[in-house]
């Protein structure tokens, strides 16, 4: 029972901070549209909150309702995953500053990023929120969240990355150009 109250926190303080970054993406997507940005596959965007809604709903259902056994190897290991996830997607948003947002929007004449994670990788923030969703659930054995949740925001962040990447000019649309 102890296991479960301190599963429950963890996951209500990922649910708050996921809000308040949903506040400070609306904050710099309306900076990044009055300086003349445009929003990309905004289509996109209730299906990703859907995603991580239920996500978080799921892993809470499948440990107090199935009952799931929490093992300690797992979860440390889970832990440690989870919190690379929170760091890379952390240092991106510092990196992208006033730019981040959870919506895909280009300010014509503003650079890409080149520091922090994006002197190695496109996406960084991507990456670490898969990272973040296999391992999550795995904190208290939620292993069939955890399989399902990172399946469907492949999906997710398959279609994401491209839209995001043609909409950044790197697409295979953009190469015929």
């Amino acid at each position: 029972m102890v296991t479960e109250i301190g599963f429950v926190a963890v996951v209500l303080v990922i649910a708050a901070q996921r809000l308040v970054e949903l506040g400070r993406s609306r904050d710099n997507a309306a900076r990044m549209l009055a300086r003349g940005g445009r929003e990309h596959a905004a289509h996109q965007m209730p299906w990703m909150v859907l995603l991580h809604a239920t996500w978080l709903g799921a892993m809470l259902v499948e440990v107090l309702v199935i009952g799931r056994p929490f093992q300690p190897a797992v979860a440390v290991l889970a832990a440690i995953v989870f919190a690379a996830g929170q760091r890379l997607r952390r240092s991106a948003r510092r990196a992208l500053g006033w730019r981040w947002t959870a919506r895909i929007i280009t300010v014509p004449g503003v650079p890409l990023a080149r520091s922090g994670p994006y002197r190695f990788l496109s996406h960084p923030n991507y990456l670490g929120v898969a990272l973040e969703v296999a391992a999550l659930p795995l904190l208290h054995g939620a292993w069939i969240t955890a399989l399902c949740f990172s399946a469907l925001n492949a999906v997710m962040l398959w279609r994401r990355i491209r839209a995001e990447n043609l909409a950044l000019g790197r697409g295979r649309a953009a190469e015929r150009r």
